[in-house]
């Protein structure tokens, strides 16, 4: 079974809801995973907008929320997790805002692509102190067993 990431919050490639949305609550939308493989020792969560600032003519890829070291028994977070209610030993990584936590979409301009990622490793990262997903990425870099991702929509209204 390959490993498939859902949110009961919207479909792949569906609109994201505005309340996880800079318009709304700013909370993170509900998360579900399934068919992570044999082996896994950790689970790294990214989400990222690669459209920004205009999709028209994208320059940078702006990062949302970075998560690692989540356990591989754990198999969802609920509707607008907080730090402190994240599993034990998840990590966090710093967001585009250089700050921990998630924070929903808030395109300037035109509808953004919002890429929710989940890898599944063969290692536990430990501690990164304060890093960024690229480190993530760095670190991530030969102990790759799978990865799915979930694709969301948002145009500020």
């Amino acid at each position: 079974m390959a490993m498939e990431l859902t949110s009961a919050a919207f479909e792949n490639g569906a609109e994201i809801p505005a309340r996880h949305s800079c318009e709304g609550a700013d909370t993170a939308p509900p998360l579900a995973w399934a068919g992570v493989p044999d082996g896994t020792r950790s689970l790294v969560l990214l989400v990222d907008d690669p459209d920004a600032p205009d999709p028209r003519a994208p320059k940078v890829t702006w990062v949302h929320w970075v998560l690692y070291d989540i356990p591989p028994d754990v198999t969802a977070l609920p509707e607008a997790v907080t730090p402190a209610g994240l599993p034990a030993g998840v990590r966090e990584g710093l967001n585009g805002w250089g700050s921990t936590g998630y924070r929903g979409p808030c395109p300037p301009i035109g509808r953004h692509r919002y890429f929710f990622k989940l890898y599944a490793l063969d290692t536990v990262l430990g501690d990164l102190g304060p890093t960024t997903k690229d480190a993530v990425l760095r670190e991530m870099d030969g102990h790759l067993l799978d990865r799915t991702e979930l694709v969301g929509t948002y145009e500020k209204a």
